[in-house]
């Protein structure tokens, strides 16, 4: 698979589905999947039974998994694509509407 743009501290937002418009910070990148955890998005509900661990069990709200096609890098307040570039000989993302390198 080719390499991923978007990474895990990385702040995006959602641009499409129930979500839409919503801003978080990435928690999780599943490469395989193509699939990202972002803060406060896409939450889900799971009914945990009790264990040793959470001796109470009930109703626990946690973030779901959503397409990676689905989020945009936020720079400097807006969203934008990422690409690559060679910075000497190290490859660097840049943000596509500036052209500054992000990391």
């Amino acid at each position: 698979m080719s390499t991923m743009k978007i990474k895990k501290d990385d702040m995006v937002r959602v641009i499409a589905g129930a979500d839409k418009d919503k801003e978080g910070k990435v928690l999780a990148v599943n490469k395989k999947d193509g699939k990202v955890l972002v803060e406060g998005v896409n939450m889900l509900t799971k009914h945990t039974k009790p264990t040793m661990a959470n001796q109470n069990g009930g109703i626990v709200h946690q973030e779901g998994p959503i397409d990676i096609s689905n989020v945009m890098y936020i720079h400097k307040g807006k969203a934008t694509r990422i690409g690559f570039k060679m910075d000497g000989d190290k490859k660097v993302r840049v943000a596509k509407s500036t052209g500054e390198v992000i990391d």
